[in-house]
């Protein structure tokens, strides 16, 4: 198993996290991006560099994912394709996607998406909060004990 992460847009707080548990559980960790990102010096902690574009992370991160991986994304039709092949995906706020529930989650982005491109402003996600980042170190530490039991 290994982890990916759509390094643009992963907060640092979360990026913080994952650096430490790529170190204690010694699981191969890579941040893909389209820009520089400072990182740690370890063995387990790797950043992929990818052209600008549109979904160039994202579409890597799909090239590249295997069974099993898990993805920390807040990007839901990335999350979707994650799941589509049988790997992982887990956003920043603690939500790890699920086949019951991802569809619903990109029908409900592509009407936000719609209603933004007739001029309607729907806001924006909520600042990540402390509880956020709680939640989200907790359902790490929870899918990574069960995988890690699952693979032994």
């Amino acid at each position: 198993m290994q982890i990916w992460v759509d390094g643009d847009a992963c907060p640092k707080v979360i990026k913080d996290i994952l650096f430490r548990v790529a170190n204690r559980t010694k699981i191969l960790t890579t941040f893909v991006a389209n820009q520089s990102l400072p990182i740690p010096p370890s063995p387990y902690i790797k950043l992929l560099l990818v052209n600008s574009g549109f979904d160039v992370a994202d579409n890597e991160i799909i090239k590249k994912l295997t069974l099993g991986d898990l993805v920390i994304t807040s990007d839901i039709p990335l999350a979707y394709e994650v799941l589509e092949k049988k790997a992982h995906a887990l956003n920043p706020r603690g939500e790890l996607y699920n086949k019951e529930t991802i569809k619903e989650r990109l029908n409900m982005r592509d009407f936000m998406e719609s209603l933004r491109s007739s001029g309607i402003n729907t806001g924006g996600p909520s600042t990540l909060s402390s509880r956020d980042v709680q939640a989200f170190a907790n359902q790490l530490d929870k899918f990574l004990a069960h995988t890690t039991r699952t693979l032994i």
